[in-house]
């Protein structure tokens, strides 16, 4: 395969969010280049959960029947504070949103998708690490590569940047994070389990360390129907309140305490942990013809540390920017903060707040002893909530929204 040197659109990066930008571009007719550091397929941190958000998007690329080839689950296994809640997928009258998710391993689902953008017509590259941008004026002419000893150039119209939560060369074009706002340490793992087949996802919200302390986190056991679950551990923080946690031995000690219940078996497999900018604590999203999408955007869920949909959401709203020629540096950080603005407004002040240990073992015990509220908490956190969406929940949740971002001193995307 013969390396182009220049095309409409490079896409630096073939996660959820790159290779739907790219495959979405592709269907546009744009000439489309997604590029990847790792080469196929690659893991890559993740609980591997798909929320019903996730799977309207992939139902959008055709991969429904893909889906329900794999695992299917119907809802949230809640255990806390000496409760457990069976909560189902609330089935949403005014909304495309489906009532089931799934869980699929990073490792096939990318290597998938990227299929998928290359099916599309977009030209795939592995193993090239973006290392530089060459400007003309305030616009990206072109994007260095570097694989293996080779150093090479592409030159763009305009540039989509999905390199994940670090996002190297988001960084060489202004990107900043604020580490003031709330954001996630996460480990997670694989092993072994009867219960692989479990049509229900399981989150321990009341999440201890070896002494027994309480930690502001929580721990989960997503089946993946292939004798495995993906287990992990997640915390939140900020600068002022970081997580002074190791979390692969929090990891192994939460797989021991559960070992019985789950039916776990063996070691824990591909233990990885990772940092989670979320909620859009990041500024310069986007320039004059170039756009941060996805974990580069810091577009991950506060409260649950979920980024798939979002991913895949923003990699099909900027390829419709893209395909309608409009003005990235302007328009792509208005289109996040409409999308997203109000509800990551919320979710970070509310993630905020459960920083505070004390604040969750208040609070805790309140809200397991109810089903109405952990339904309602499910569907805030599991991002359940879209503009067709016309009942209490949903009303409530946006006008919070509307009055939590009236009051950042740095709102999202800013």
């Amino acid at each position: 395969m013969t390396t182009p040197t220049s095309t409409d659109v490079p896409v630096v990066g073939a996660g959820p969010a790159g290779s739907a930008a790219a495959a979405w571009s592709a269907k546009a007719g744009l000439d489309t280049v997604p590029v990847d550091a790792a080469v196929f397929p690659r893991d890559k941190t993740c609980g591997d959960g798909l929320t019903p958000r996730a799977i309207s998007e992939l139902a959008k690329l055709g991969l429904t029947d893909w889906l329900q080839a794999h695992t299917v689950n119907l809802g949230l296994r809640a255990h806390g504070f000496d409760q457990t809640l069976l909560l189902p997928r609330p089935a949403l009258p005014d909304s495309d949103l489906p009532a089931w998710g799934s869980a699929v391993a990073r490792t096939e689902l990318d290597d998938h998708l990227r299929t998928v953008a290359i099916k599309s017509g977009a030209l795939a590259l592995d193993g090239a690490r973006a290392v530089a941008v060459r400007m003309d004026g305030d616009r990206v002419a072109a994007v260095t590569f570097k694989s293996g000893d080779e150093t090479f150039e592409i030159e763009c119209r305009r540039l989509v940047v999905a390199d994940g939560v670090r996002s190297p060369l988001g960084k060489l074009l202004g990107r900043e994070w604020h580490r003031d706002t709330v954001y996630g340490v996460a480990g997670r793992s694989y092993i072994e389990s009867t219960m692989s087949d479990d049509p229900w996802i399981s989150s321990h919200l009341e999440l201890r360390g070896e002494d027994g302390e309480l930690l502001s986190g929580y721990g989960w056991i997503f089946p993946l129907g292939t004798g495995e679950v993906n287990l992990g551990v997640g915390t939140l923080a900020t600068l002022k309140r970081p997580a002074n946690i190791a979390v692969k031995p929090l990891m192994s000690f939460y797989a021991e305490q559960r070992r019985d219940e789950f039916q776990l078996s063996g070691d824990l497999r591909a233990p990885a942990s990772a940092l989670l900018p979320m909620g859009g604590a990041v500024s310069n999203v986007a320039g004059a013809n170039w756009a941060l999408i996805g974990d580069a955007a810091a577009c991950v869920n506060p409260l649950n540390g979920e980024g798939i949909d979002y991913g895949l959401e923003t990699g099909r709203l900027v390829a419709e920017l893209l395909a309608a020629d409009g003005d990235l540096g302007g328009a792509w950080p208005q289109i996040l903060r409409e999308h997203y603005g109000e509800s990551f407004s919320i979710a970070r002040r509310l993630a905020g707040v459960a920083t505070m240990p004390q604040v969750v073992a208040a609070l805790g015990p309140a809200g397991m002893r109810s089903d109405w509220l952990m339904t309602l908490a499910l569907r805030w956190m599991g991002n359940l909530v879209d503009d067709a969406d016309r009942d209490r929940a949903a009303r409530v949740w946006r006008w919070a929204g509307r009055r939590s971002i009236a009051r950042d001193a740095r709102p999202p995307f800013s």
